[in-house]
């Protein structure tokens, strides 16, 4: 699976403050943060009109760095895959902006952020958010960057759902969305397995009620649970098999103990690992509860509505082998777009992959994200 395309190189990850304490982030709570920063990167060059301008949406665990890289080519942004110049998201004729969502813990203000009014991390203190929050937040930098409209809105998992939020929220303002293997409604399912990772976090005896960030010790190890189950949800039951099978760790015959002999063991415990190093616990925590409270289809009369409004046309997209967010809850969101009579194209592609098919090099998956927006560059040059 090899990606088609270059890379872009080296990348910087800008920030700015977009809210102050007179002029404060109002949240759908009607809570308010201040100062909120949040830190963001751009690919490409923009064009006078705007007419190329792309917004990049992340999922969960991502950040700002969606492409190229920060000074080590082998560690490229977590969807180099997509974009780049050449790539369906082709930097060569798109200007690109990606941020880190608010709640994160990768340059945007979040639980870890130091709270102005106590001089202490905000830990719990945090006020909860919503999806329409993270798109408040997004639309507010394309503002001082003097960007009135956008071509497309593109997004995988959570992004997608940021994606549907967009088109809702800012009609006028989005001609496209794309939404890949995301959801407009947790299943019982979805949400359960978040309640379990919070649960692991949360019990873990270094935790503190979330004021961990002063005592030299976080709640590794149940955050590294949290994250070894999600994983074990993103990947296929047939990726999980080929990769790893039945295979013992690094011998012949099995221990027969209880400590890591197979291979998927390890991988996962790796998983764990690596995720400690970059990502808060918190955040971890904001940001599941955030996918499990969005439903904007919820009521009938604002979803026609607001449909009515939107200017948006989407193509939707969902994976054969994704069983996190399988291809029903794709089906669902274009059956709610197509009975508002919002214009909408919906593909299931096949891969082995399940639902990290959507970071990865599938290529019929990227063909038909660098044909929408062949077609939506297209008709804007009418």
């Amino acid at each position: 699976m090899g990606t088609t395309g270059r890379t872009l190189g080296l990348v910087e990850t800008q920030r700015v403050v977009l809210f102050t304490e007179d002029d404060p982030l109002v949240l759908d709570s009607g809570e308010t943060i201040a100062p909120v920063e949040v830190a963001y990167e751009t690919y490409g060059e923009r064009a006078a009109d705007d007419r190329n301008v792309v917004v990049v949406c992340h999922a969960l665990t991502g950040d700002a760095n969606a492409a190229g890289h920060h000074g080590d080519p082998t560690r490229p942004g977590w969807w180099d895959t997509l974009i780049g110049p050449g790539k369906p998201v082709d930097t060569d004729r798109l200007f690109v902006i990606s941020t880190n969502l608010l709640g994160g813990c990768q340059g945007t203000t979040g639980p870890s952020s130091v709270n102005p009014a106590t001089g202490r991390p905000y830990g719990l203190t945090f006020p909860l958010f919503t999806v329409s929050d993270l798109v408040r937040v997004q639309r507010a930098l394309l503002s001082r960057l003097g960007i009135e409209s956008v071509l497309a809105a593109v997004g995988g998992s959570l992004g997608g759902m940021q994606v549907l939020q967009w088109a809702l929220d800012y009609p006028d303002d989005l001609e496209h969305g794309i939404v890949v293997c995301a959801t407009a409604r947790l299943s019982a399912q979805n949400i359960a397995f978040s309640a379990v990772a919070r649960a692991a976090i949360m019990n873990d005896p270094d935790f503190h009620d979330g004021d961990y960030y002063e005592t030299g010790r976080g709640p590794d190890h149940g955050l590294s649970v949290a994250r070894m189950m999600a994983h074990i949800t993103y990947l296929s039951e047939e990726s999980m098999r080929q990769k790893f099978g039945r295979r013992i760790q690094d011998r012949d015959e099995p221990r027969f103990d209880l400590g890591v002999d197979f291979q998927v063991e390890s991988y996962l415990q790796h998983q764990g690992k690596v995720f400690l190093d970059r990502f808060d616990a918190n955040s971890y925590l904001y940001l599941t509860r955030v996918m499990d409270y969005f439903d904007p289809f919820a009521d009938r009369d604002a979803t026609r509505d607001r449909l009515k409004a939107t200017a948006t046309k989407f193509l939707v997209l969902s994976f054969d082998t994704d069983w996190r967010f399988d291809s029903s809850h794709s089906r669902a969101i274009v059956r709610t777009l197509t009975a508002h009579r919002v214009p909408v194209s919906y593909r299931e592609i096949p891969s082995p992959h399940g639902h990290d098919s959507f970071l990865l090099s599938v290529p019929e998956y990227h063909r038909t994200v660098a044909a929408y927006i062949d077609r939506a560059l297209a008709e804007r040059e009418i």
